[in-house]
């Protein structure tokens, strides 16, 4: 099966990539012989989140590839929740990359597709070109608890009402791990809407919904299932919502949630990184200035990568969360344009 984008120079092929320990499916288009550039998507999406990102970047001469990441969409879903570490993620893209023929990329991540590409650019830096964060900055300590709760803007949440601050909904998934799964998945389709939503500027400065989860018993509070909404289509083309959907009716939310439960291995391993997790290669870090949980404007989110990053760049936009989606082509154009600032656009 292919999946056809209107008026693109190539299809996106689905692929499949299995080693002795994990089986990655993967979606590709490009010349096989052209420069690799990666796209990791984060919670809770798929691969399909950067078709826009494909067409635009294989049209331009690269081979691009977007892997369903361990526990999504048509990738292994091991049941052991400790599976899904960080150090496994990374190994499962360094095999990926070996096999697509191990030359230096550019790797472009989104959430915790963000952990991934700059953890793996940590720990394998031959591995790596220069690498593009979206809507979540890179913490050479590792995205944990213990690294993101002494950031949180006590201004906007005071600590003896918000100890978590934003992050609460991440704790709940370390204390409620079931109930918040079970909510997850009442109304599968639901959820994967009421959470895709665009941001706005009215959410600048206020309090996120994702900071009382815990004090309402849940993300959807006492219904314990989303609200009856529809998907957006600017966000998510319909057929594409329809297969999101797909992909978390045939597996549910359990294994992607996982993830949040591995703080302490996953900080072991950031730290085992050479350098401190420094990072020497070009990095652009793309924030929305609208996103309540991840924003680095107005508070000190981005020290840490500030600190880390010999050469990075900061850009801005007025976008929520999804940014990827939400500003497809300024998303795709802000990455051509710093491919070509840094001399990156060639193999």
């Amino acid at each position: 099966m292919a999946f056809f984008v209107p008026g693109a120079t190539d299809f996106i092929v689905p692929q499949y990539y299995r080693s002795a320990r994990h089986t990655t499916h993967y979606l590709t288009c490009g010349q096989a012989d052209a420069p690799l550039i990666f796209f990791l998507h984060g919670w809770p999406g798929i691969s399909l989140m950067w078709r826009a990102q494909m067409d635009a970047f294989a049209a331009e001469g690269w081979r691009c590839i977007a892997p369903d990441l361990r526990g999504y969409g048509g990738s292994s879903r091991p049941e052991d929740e400790a599976a899904y570490t960080i150090e496994n993620v990374v190994t499962d893209m360094t095999e990926l990359h070996d096999h697509l023929g191990g030359g230096p990329a550019i790797w472009v991540g989104h959430d915790w597709g963000s952990v991934v590409a700059g953890q793996l650019t940590a720990h394998h830096p031959w591995r790596s070109r220069g690498v593009v964060l979206t809507s979540l900055a890179y913490f050479p300590d590792a995205n944990a608890l213990p690294t993101l709760v002494p950031l949180v803007d006590r201004e906007i949440y005071p600590a003896d009402q918000y100890p978590d601050g934003q992050w609460d909904y991440y704790r709940y998934y370390t204390t409620h791990f079931e109930a918040a799964v079970a909510d997850l998945d009442a109304d599968k389709s639901a959820s994967l809407a009421s959470i895709f939503r665009s941001g706005t500027r009215d959410a600048v400065g206020k309090v996120s919904p994702n900071a009382v989860v815990s004090r309402n018993g849940g993300r959807f509070g006492t219904a314990h299932r989303a609200p009856p909404v529809d998907p957006d289509p600017a966000l998510w083309p319909p057929a594409d919502f329809d297969v999101l959907a797909e992909a978390f009716h045939s597996h549910g939310f359990r294994p992607p949630c996982a993830w949040y439960l591995n703080d302490d291995a996953n900080v072991a391993y950031a730290r085992k990184a050479p350098n401190g997790g420094r990072l020497s290669q070009p990095v652009l870090f793309i924030n929305g200035d609208w996103d309540q949980i991840c924003s680095i404007t107005g508070n000190h989110q981005g020290d840490p990568m500030r600190a880390a990053c010999a050469d990075l760049t900061v850009l801005n936009m007025p976008a929520g969360h999804w940014l990827p989606l939400e500003r497809k082509e300024e998303h795709i154009e802000a990455i051509r344009t710093w491919l070509q600032e840094n001399n990156l656009q060639d193999g």
